[in-house]
C-alpha cells in the first residue's frame, strides 16, 4: 500500500509568524533592546525630576551626588552580576561591607596605616571581602549548601562579627591621607565615581571577553554540561563568590571614604539594592545569562529615583514601595521574554 502524502498546510501556517512580531520579538530579546528600554527608563525618571524637583534636579553638583552614591552600590553590583550569571545568589554583601570597613578601620589597623600608608586600610578591606567571599564559596560549590542559606549565615555571621570587633561603636577614619586620595576629585569627577566606572569596565572585559566568563554563562546555563565540557565547576563558583567579596571590600572602602567612618551598620540592605539593580538590568535570576551594562544602567536607575524621592520629600516607605513594584515588573517581563524566546 501507498501512504498518503502529509499534509503540511496546516503545520506550517501553525508556525508561521508575522515578520513584523519577529522583529519586535528579536529586538526585545536582545541586549541592545533591553539596554534601550532602560536608557528610555532613565530618560523619564530624569524628565520626571526635572518637572517635579525644578532646578533643584537639574543641576552639576546634584547629578554628582546622584553619581557618588550610585557608586558604591554599583560596585556591589557587579559582583552580584557575576554570582547570579553562575546560577549562585548572595545575600550576604552588605554584611561583607560592614565587616571589612569595621576590620579597616580597627586602631591597629589605622596605627599601621599610619608608618606605612592607606594602602594598609584598603588591602585590609580588600582581603577580608575576598576571604569572606572564599568562605561562601567553599560551603556553596564544595559544601553542596544551597546559595540562599550558606550567603545567609555568612549575612548573620559577618554582620556579628563586625558588632564584636566595633563594640557596636562607629569607627572614625582618622588617616587623612585615605580620605584625601578616595574623598577627592579627578577633572570635576569624583574618585569614587572613577573607580566605579573601572570596576564596570573591568567587569565588561572579563564577562564578555574572557574564558572566565564563557565559563561563567556555561556554569549558570547549565552546570552539568558544563561539567562534561571539561569545565571544573566547583572551582568556577568559588572563584565567583570571592570576586563577589572582593567587590564588596572595594565598596568597604568606597563607603570608608564617602563616610570617613567604619561601622557595623554599613551596607543593610545592600543585598537587596544589588539583586534589584542585577535583575532590572536584564541578568537572569535562574543564571545563564548576565550583563554589566544593564546593571549599570540599573544602578543609575534605582539612585536617580531615590534622589527624586529625596528630592519630593517622599517617605523611604514609598521608595521601597516603588523599587517592590519596579522589581516585579522586570521579572514579569524576563518571563515573558524567556517565554517567547523558547516559543521561537
Amino acid at each position: 500500500m501507498s501512504e498518503a502524502p502529509l499534509d503540511t498546510t496546516t503545520s506550517t501556517q501553525a508556525t508561521v509568524v508575522p515578520p513584523t512580531a519577529q522583529r519586535n520579538s528579536g529586538l526585545l530579546s536582545t541586549g541592545v533592546g533591553r539596554n534601550l528600554g532602560l536608557v528610555v527608563a532613565l530618560v523619564v525618571l530624569c524628565i520626571v525630576g526635572a518637572v517635579t524637583a525644578g532646578d533643584t534636579f537639574a543641576t552639576g553638583p546634584n547629578v554628582l551626588t546622584i553619581l557618588r552614591l550610585a557608586a558604591t552600590i554599583g560596585v556591589v553590583s557587579i559582583g552580584m552580576t557575576f554570582v547570579i550569571t553562575g546560577g549562585g545568589i548572595d545575600l550576604s554583601v552588605g554584611a561583607i561591607l560592614a565587616l571589612s570597613s569595621v576590620w579597616a578601620t580597627t586602631l591597629a589597623t589605622q596605627q599601621m596605616a599610619d608608618s606605612y600608608g592607606w594602602i594598609v586600610m584598603a588591602s585590609t578591606a580588600l582581603l577580608v571581602g575576598a576571604a569572606c567571599g572564599l568562605v561562601n564559596g567553599i560551603l556553596v560549590a564544595y559544601g553542596k549548601i544551597v546559595p540562599f542559606i550558606a550567603t545567609l549565615a555568612m549575612l548573620a555571621a559577618a554582620r556579628g562579627l563586625a558588632e564584636t570587633i566595633s563594640d557596636r561603636r562607629t569607627q572614625i577614619v582618622a588617616n587623612n591621607s585615605f580620605v584625601d586620595f578616595f574623598g577627592g576629585s579627578l577633572i570635576g569627577v569624583p574618585v569614587l565615581v572613577w573607580i566605579f566606572l573601572l570596576v564596570a569596565a573591568a567587569g565588561w572585559v572579563v564577562l564578555n571577553r574572557t574564558t572566565f566568563g564563557r565559563r561563567t554563562f556555561a556554569v549558570g546555563g547549565n552546570a552539568e554540561a558544563a561539567r562534561l565540557a571539561g569545565i571544573k565547576v566547583q572551582r568556577h563558583t568559588a572563584a565567583l563568590y570571592v570576586l563577589a567579596g572582593l567587590c564588596c571590600g572595594i565598596a568597604a572602602v568606597m563607603l570608608m571614604a564617602r563616610t570617613t567612618t567604619g561601622s557595623s551598620t554599613h551596607g543593610q540592605f545592600y543585598e537587596l539594592d544589588a539583586i534589584a539593580a542585577v535583575v532590572i538590568g536584564g541578568t537572569l535570576l535562574s543564571g545563564g545569562r548576565g550583563t554589566i551594562v544593564g546593571t549599570v544602567f540599573g544602578v543609575l536607575i534605582f539612585s536617580t529615583l531615590n534622589n527624586v524621592f529625596t528630592l519630593n520629600n517622599l517617605s523611604i516607605s514609598a521608595q521601597s514601595v516603588a523599587k517592590g513594584v519596579i522589581i516585579v515588573i522586570a521579572v514579569l517581563l524576563q518571563q515573558r521574554l524567556a517565554s517567547r524566546t523558547t516559543s521561537s
